[in-house]
């Protein structure tokens, strides 16, 4: 597929007229849900307790999974037939109707619902969203706005739990959903406004569709090997088992074709998400429990190096964007090869015998893999995609990185269960490394192979 690319790139890319309400209005809203992300995680503990759900402590965060999923499915069916415009109106308002719900909510099942319509309205704004960058920015442009993407989720990743955490002692937990309510109105209204002056959208020759029965059972599979992993036991190995396969087949009519097996092009882009956020959404997830299970950190300084992640991810980002000529498929390698090096270095930080402060170190590097890898990819979905195929295909992007996420960080609860525990986690977590590195070598391995034209 050739590719047009503008000689030189115009002044103040995000900044400019034609962008600068788009700009501002996506940014808004990613960084709202960026601030719900990290603030309910801090909230739950105490949600969880005032409404008696101890017994229940994981379902608000299955139930978002589960509603996400089938919601980015529809997302990318809705937007392949009638453009962004739908979605991007209808994702804000279920997730505004789902803070309110949790925010007055007396009962877990009520909570439940509102973290479902949470769900829903952010599975449909990660597509909706994508569709309106390719709508609006060019693609040497879209390096740009994916690095201001990334720095929009630097404040919350920051400062968000430490404001949760402030609220919820202050003023109640109820306030993490219900405070955000009036921001999400202005993102609506600016959202509202962006759909107006978009061109009226003409359906192209259906490509690829993805089943709504599919995204169901996808999701439930997703569901039940999170669950699984949440809940090691022998029973969870048997429902964490029909849930893989239930998902492998789902999978099936979800993933553009050739995916599993990393065909070059699209198909090793897919796959490439679900190799790179997976294999670091291992990593995040146990590293809390290695620094304070092996080297005695508290909870509170436990987090810190995943803070730090997420500021090497928006300083290379960013740093990406400003250079508008860069291979991205070249990026893209080189992002495998920083995650890489930081999982080696986890390997080693979760052994009780190397110093716990290279874990600061080991997420920096690996979060500016990432920071690099991330842009990477999505600009080169959009380049490999058919303009009919585009919300599919985002789709099927974002499914893969859930689903990588899921099945390796249940890997790290298997090997918690079978090898270690959680009070002495270093052999599990120096197995689960070895595997983690393992799965970015093979990225690396998948990127050097690219059609010969793009």
């Amino acid at each position: 597929m050739s590719q047009t690319v503008e000689a030189q790139p115009r002044k103040s890319v995000l900044w400019s007229r034609e962008h600068r309400l788009v700009t501002f209005g996506l940014l808004l809203v990613v960084t709202l849900v960026a601030f719900e992300n990290m603030g309910v995680a801090t909230a739950m503990p105490t949600l969880v307790a005032e409404l008696h759900g101890l017994a229940l402590y994981s379902w608000p965060f299955t139930t978002f999974l589960v509603a996400s999923v089938v919601a980015t499915v529809l997302s990318g069916r809705l937007g392949d037939r009638r453009g962004p415009a739908p979605a991007l109106l209808l994702g804000p308002a279920l997730f505004a109707a789902g803070l309110a719900v949790a925010g007055v909510a007396t009962t877990m099942p009520m909570l439940l619902i509102g973290r479902a319509l949470q769900g829903f309205g952010s599975g449909f704004l990660l597509v909706s969203v994508s569709l309106l960058i390719a709508l609006t920015f060019t693609d040497r442009e879209r390096p740009v706005i994916y690095a201001a993407n990334a720095a929009a989720w630097v404040l919350p990743a920051v400062i968000g739990p430490s404001v949760a955490g402030l609220v919820t002692v202050t003023v109640g937990w109820r306030w993490v959903f219900l405070g955000l309510l009036p921001l999400v109105g202005i993102g609506v209204f600016l959202l509202s406004k962006i759909t107006r002056r978009l061109p009226a959208h003409v359906p192209l020759p259906a490509g690829r569709r993805a089943g709504v029965v599919a995204a169901v059972v996808a999701a439930l599979g997703v569901a039940a090997l999170s669950w699984a992993a949440q809940h090691p036991s022998p029973a969870a190995i048997a429902y964490g088992a029909l849930g893989l396969v239930a998902l492998a087949v789902a999978l099936r009519k979800l993933l553009p074709t050739g995916t599993m097996t990393s065909r070059p092009g699209l198909p090793t882009v897919v796959a490439s998400r679900a190799l790179v956020a997976g294999a670091y959404a291992g990593m995040e997830a146990y590293l809390p429990l290695t620094m304070t299970a092996v080297h005695g950190y508290s909870p509170a300084l436990a987090g810190l190096p995943l803070t730090i992640t997420a500021l090497g991810w928006s300083a290379a980002s960013a740093l990406q964007g400003r250079f508008l000529d860069w291979s991205r498929e070249a990026s893209l390698r080189t992002g495998f090869v920083l995650v890489a090096v930081g999982l080696v270095g986890f390997g080693f930080v979760a052994q009780p015998w190397f110093p716990a402060w290279v874990a600061f170190a080991v997420c920096a590097v690996g979060g500016a893999g990432m920071g690099i890898a991330m842009p990477a990819i999505s600009v080169l979905l959009l380049r490999y995609s058919p303009e009919g195929e585009r919300g599919f295909n985002t789709s099927a992007m974002q499914l893969a990185d859930w689903v990588g996420s899921a099945l390796l960080i249940g890997l790290g609860g298997v090997l918690l269960a079978a090898v270690a525990s959680a009070a002495q986690p270093s052999a599990a977590m120096g197995l689960l490394s070895v595997a983690l590195v393992l799965l970015a070598l093979l990225g690396v391995r998948l990127t050097s192979r690219w059609p010969k034209q793009v």
